[in-house]
């Protein structure tokens, strides 16, 4: 059993496949626990589909993917914020739009090149093979600012979550409080596209914070086992694509996802056999 694994990550590209995995997974377990508890997922898939313009951009012309992929996302969440605060539309609509607008957007946009070029489809389904050295620095500057960002903005986040109005009468500024969270969103989204894809990168944003609320209440335990179930999942979504030939991103999104299901019905297994009345005694 322990050659299974050890022998997968033998290759150095492996290696640097799990790097790349691992350090995506502390970005989207952080801002996914603030998406998760504050019912953001919506808005989390629409802008993770929403960086494809910015990528089809900046491949058909030349540029780096991941500005083409940041400056695409803050455009859309900038424009989810300005429909829903300036017209009588609901937030969950205006994403609706824009979700399809922007994804239509990036498929007009492909559509007028020769071809859809190998580079684009890593680009959207992902290529955690081909991770190198300069994608995991990017990704761990990525993850630096997240992390500082969150310990920063903590109590407002917070109190953004559970109670907006007194967040606003403590003059905490839930505006900007928005604000910097969908830029940290955007930024993970970002960090996260080269290793499992944009339209996969969900999976691991919602997928191990929403495990981890199953398992604990408090905010910091969530964001903890939030990391170590992501972890998981990349871990074992590598092994599997190596001996068995799977998608390495899909394997991953798809484990992160199981992984909320298997503890769910574990809960209530247990909840049903602790409910059970005991077996009266027989002579």
């Amino acid at each position: 059993m322990i050659e299974f694994f050890t022998e997968a990550f033998e290759p150095t590209f492996m290696q640097r496949a799990l790097l790349a995995g691992l350090v995506a997974v502390v970005a989207t377990s952080i801002v996914g626990t603030w998406v998760v508890l504050r019912g953001l997922s919506f808005l989390g898939d629409a802008l993770a589909h929403g960086v494809i313009p910015g990528i089809a951009l900046a491949v058909l012309w030349g540029f780096s993917p991941v500005v083409g992929a940041f400056l695409s996302a803050l455009v859309m969440s900038g424009l989810v914020t300005a429909v829903s605060a300036r017209t009588t539309v609901r937030e969950d609509t205006a994403i609706g739009l824009l979700f399809v607008g922007m994804l239509a957007l990036g498929v007009v946009i492909v559509s007028r090149a020769r071809s859809f070029t190998i580079e684009v489809t890593a680009l959207l389904f992902g290529d955690v093979l081909g991770v190198t050295r300069d994608d995991i620095r990017t990704q761990a500057i990525a993850a630096a600012i997240v992390i500082a960002v969150s310990v920063i903005f903590y109590r407002p986040f917070l109190a953004l979550t559970f109670n907006s109005d007194k967040a606003l009468t403590l003059g905490m500024r839930p505006g900007l409080s928005q604000a910097v969270l969908l830029s940290l969103l955007a930024l993970s989204i970002v960090a996260s596209f080269q290793a499992i894809g944009t339209l996969l990168v969900f999976g691991l944003l919602v997928g191990p914070p929403a495990t981890a609320m199953l398992l604990a209440k408090r905010v910091p335990t969530i964001m903890a086992i939030a990391v170590v179930s992501g972890a998981i999942a990349v871990t074992l979504g590598l092994v599997i694509s190596f001996h068995y030939n799977t998608a390495g991103g899909a394997t991953m999104a798809g484990l992160s996802v199981l992984q909320f299901f298997v503890v769910f019905i574990a809960q209530g297994i247990l909840a049903s056999l602790r409910d059970r009345p005991p077996t009266p005694a027989t002579a």
